[in-house]
């Protein structure tokens, strides 16, 4: 794979998580996802593991959180993979997970995997700090199992 592959490659993930997640831009999903796309490891329970699943948790989060944004700290990209470490926020204005909005500011660090084939992203496997989402909802507390 040539270096301008992998430069597309991480533009093609920043793209997508701009658009997606910090724009709100709900049609980013059928432009930058393979229509077979898999989400190994779906954000929340009860999200689907294919497209519509990405589009379900922006925008619960944008409901929750209308000024949520991404912030990628850094992407690295091998073969056809791109890895994203990225820490997002937003102000809890509506219910996410049960909880009235707070008003405080909430953030989610975490790291995801993509795989790109062409001009598309067809898999994704993530871990992100759901204790510490939990925990700023007020859900769990430190120390709590």
């Amino acid at each position: 794979m040539t270096i301008d592959q992998l430069s597309s490659n991480k533009q093609l993930v920043e793209d997508f998580i701009q658009d997606l997640f910090t724009k709100g831009d709900l049609d980013a999903v059928d432009r930058y996802l393979d229509p077979a796309f898999v989400n190994h490891d779906p954000p929340f329970p009860g999200i689907p593991d294919g497209p519509d699943g990405m589009r379900q948790a922006a925008a619960m989060m944008r409901l929750a959180m209308p000024d949520w944004h991404s912030d990628v700290e850094r992407l690295v990209a091998e073969d056809d993979i791109v890895v994203e470490v990225f820490t997002a926020r937003g102000t809890h204005q509506g219910e996410l997970m049960g909880v009235p909005g707070t008003g405080r500011t909430i953030s989610l660090r975490g790291i995801n995997v993509f795989r790109v084939r062409g001009d598309r992203i067809t898999e994704r496997w993530g871990r992100l700090d759901q204790l510490g989402l939990l925990q700023q909802l007020g859900l769990t507390s430190p120390g709590s199992p």
